[in-house]
Formats: structure tokens, sequence, C-alpha cells
């Protein structure tokens, strides 16, 4: 087989020729559409379902809620396994599908799962499916400098402006926001007076409700002009919370909000805080790169969005970058191609002077960018990006690549010259001199390099 093949390709030198060039150019192409990372993407393929349901302890979100998801999305197609952990208010539920599975596809069929699955669960819990990154794709960190807003005001901005500014970038999953205060109206109820006044609870929590929405009405017309009647019952300020009407007492008197406890806007109950560099606490946000983007390309594309809407930010706000995998990116692959040079240089030297023909050598030297290039080609087909184990790999091979040409360029002379040695031998020796007894050319062995 190899022999027909060298055969093949030593009579049709041209074709052979067009197509290298052809994988050359091919993989230049290649090389520039490559995907850069700084570290390979090592993590599994996974939905994430995420359900919450304050209040409750972990056992019984473990029984009601985490038992019979898991139960439910165990018998998924292509499902290799399936993870789950209940916490305080939360549960998360993992699942694994296998390597080759589109992870678009993978959503779609847990999303139908959960349509059923949720008719098990109780009334007013709904499951919902994590973001579409991976373990892997927090590209990039970033705080607001802002020493004019309190931390409440920062997480304001932060999720009301700058979140819904960085979602839309391409490439981009999710902003997830971290520290300050999430500001809210608490309603502090006091058990004495709810118990004097012969109040429940879910009747306090039943007023609140019906209070803090809008109320349709109809149209009519009068003088051939219609109008139509709602009510705004949004709750505006803590004053329209504390006059919430809870019930009517004898007499008509309506019982009141602040007559069973207080009123305050505060902020939400925090487990922990963020702090920066031990300088006080910050706001800010995490980007999280999609399943399968070009980190490189994201993060650039996150920092031109960054400078629109800063312009839309009040007077002394800024952004602080934290983390910005650009830098290590950049820095990885810079090395590797740094590396890659180098040892194309030193190899060119040593394969020269080694042989010290220069037709040998240049065609051993040849095969060092066409394999590359055709090495980027399969990173593409298989979508394996750029990063510093694949590079690496590509440079430990380039011995690899080089030793194999000059083997088979060194057994190649030696045939040469014994088989040129051979035919003087049977013409009568070399001139001037006597006969050479040489081994026939049919028991030539090539030259084998352990």
């Amino acid at each position: 087989m190899i022999e027909q093949l060298i055969s093949f390709s030593l009579r049709n030198r041209v074709l052979v020729l067009l197509v290298a060039a052809g994988l050359l150019v091919w993989g230049a192409f290649s090389v520039r559409a490559s995907k850069i990372d700084a570290i390979p993407d090592l993590s599994e393929n996974q939905v994430i379902v995420f359900t919450e349901w304050m209040g409750r302890s972990p056992q019984i979100i473990e029984d009601q809620v985490t038992y019979p998801l898991v139960t439910n999305l165990q018998g998924l197609a292509q499902v290799r396994a399936v993870r789950a952990a209940s916490m305080f208010g939360m549960s998360f539920v993992y699942v694994i599908f296998n390597d080759n599975t589109d992870i678009y596809w993978a959503r779609e069929r847990v999303l139908e799962r959960l349509n059923y699955a949720q008719r098990l669960l109780p009334a007013g819990i709904t499951p919902t499916l994590g973001p579409d990154g991976t373990g892997v794709g927090h590209v990039l960190w970033y705080t607001l400098n802002a020493p004019k807003l309190d931390l409440g005001e920062q997480r304001a901005l932060q999720d009301w402006y700058v979140k819904f500014g960085l979602q839309t970038v391409a490439g981009v999953s999710e902003v997830a926001s971290f520290g300050g205060f999430q500001p809210e109206y608490q309603v502090t109820v006091d058990p004495t007076k709810l118990t004097y006044y012969n109040v429940t609870l879910p009747q306090v929590l039943a007023a609140v409700r019906s209070n803090n929405n809008e109320a349709g009405g109809r149209k009519f017309e009068q003088a051939s002009v219609g109008y139509i009647i709602k009510t705004s019952g949004y709750i505006q300020d803590v004053a329209t919370l504390e006059n919430v009407p809870v019930l009517t007492r004898a007499g008509g008197v309506p019982l009141r909000l602040k007559d069973l406890g207080t009123v305050q806007m505060t902020g939400e109950s925090r487990l922990g805080i963020f702090d920066h560099n031990g300088e006080g606490e910050a706001v800010g946000g995490i980007v999280v790169m999609r399943y399968g983007e070009n980190a490189d390309d994201v993060i650039t594309r996150v920092k031109a969005k960054m400078t629109e809407v800063a312009k839309g930010l009040p007077a002394g706000v800024s952004f602080n970058i934290v983390y910005d995998r650009s830098g290590l990116i950049e820095e990885s692959v810079a090395n590797i191609q740094h590396t890659l040079l180098e040892e194309m240089a030193v190899v060119s030297l040593v394969v020269l002077v080694f042989l010290f023909h220069w037709r040998s050598a240049l065609s051993i030297l040849l095969q060092i960018p066409i394999t590359i290039a055709a090495s980027f080609i399969l990173l593409n087909a298989f979508g394996i990006s750029s990063n510093i184990m694949s590079l690496t790999g590509i440079a430990l091979a380039i011995g690899v690549i080089v030793d194999n040409g000059i083997v088979m360029a060194e057994n190649a002379y030696r045939n040469l010259a014994l088989h040129q040695a051979a035919e003087e031998a049977a013409a009568g020796g070399p001139p001037g001199g006597p006969p050479v007894p040489v081994a026939p050319i049919s028991n030539l062995e090539p030259v084998r390099h352990d």
C-alpha cells in the first residue's frame, strides 16, 4: 500500500504539489477562524434545572421538588447521569448528557419533560433552566466605580441598566449581578397584634398581593368620545403600603397594615458580601460566555459594549474590570506561537547542517507549515479551540514530523548509493579501479531508526 502511494506520488508530482498548496491555504484560513481560549473546556455536557421555594427546609425541598424532578428527568434520550442538590429554599438538578449531544437539543428535551414534571410539584413552583454556559464560561468580571452612590443605588443601576445592556452582546449567555443591596419593601408584623385583631398571616399576604396590581375596567362612550376605565394599584412608596387595608372592623373602620406592624424600605437579606481588594464592598457582574463561543471574540465585543453603556451612566460612575481572561489568552497563545517559530527556526538550521543539501532540507522543512495548517483544519472540524494544550501538542509534534522526514531522506540516500554502487559493479567497477563486489539490489533493506 505504501509502495503504491509513493509510486503514485512520484508519477503525479504536480497533483501532489497542488494538494499540498491547497492544504496550506485551507489551513491558513482555518488558523484565522480558529476559536481562541487560554484553557480547554473539559466541563460536562449538562443542563441545569433550578427551582426556588423560599422558606422551606432542605428536607422538604428534597422530598417535594428535587425527587419528582430527578425521577422524571432520568428517562430522557442520551442522558448519562442525573445529579441533584437540595438546600435551604433552592433545588439544583444537573442533567448530564453524552458528549456528542447538541446542547440546545438537550435543553429542548429537558423543557419538554419539565412541562409534565411541573404538575407533580407544589402549587406556585416553577422550575427554570440555567444559562447555556459551561463551568469555564466566566470570561470577565467587573465592578462599578461609583463613590457617590450607595450600595443599593449601585445594585439598582447594575440590575436595571448595565445588565440589560451587556446581555445583548452576541455570545453572552448571562450577566450575573453580585454585591450591594437589592431594594425591597419589608413588612414586619407583630404576632401580638395579629392575635389581638384575630388576623392570620395568609390574610396579610393576600391583602398585600391584591393591593399591588392593576385592575382592568371597561370602555364606555360619552358624547361620541370613548373612555377606558382602569385602576392602578401598584405600590409606589412606603406610605401607600402602610395604608393597605387588611380587613374591615366593626363600624366600617379598616384595619390597615401599619396597625399590624411596621413597613420600611430596606435591602434583601444577604448571606454574604463582595469585597474588592480589602477596600470595601463593591457591586458588579459576571459575564458568562455561551456554550461553544470564541472566548477572545466575546470579550472584545463585551468591552466595546461597555464603552457604549458607559455613556449612559451617571456622572462619576465607571467600569472597573476585575478579571479579564483575554490577557491570559493573548499571553498564552503568543507564548506558544513564539515557541513554535523558535522551534521551526532551530529545526531548520539543524536539518540544513545535518543533511548539508538544500533540496533535501527544503523537502523536510516544507512539511512543517503544511502539517501545522492541516492540524488547524482538524481542530476546527472537531470543535477544539486553540489553547495552551492543543498548541503545545502541535509544538511537540514538530520533532516527530522532522524526524520522519530525516529518516525517509536518509533511507532514500542510502538506497540510491547502494543502487548506484551495484550498477557500477555490474559495469565493471568505477573508472580506473577494480570491480567492487556488492550485494544485489533485491537484497537491500531500508535503514531502521528505533
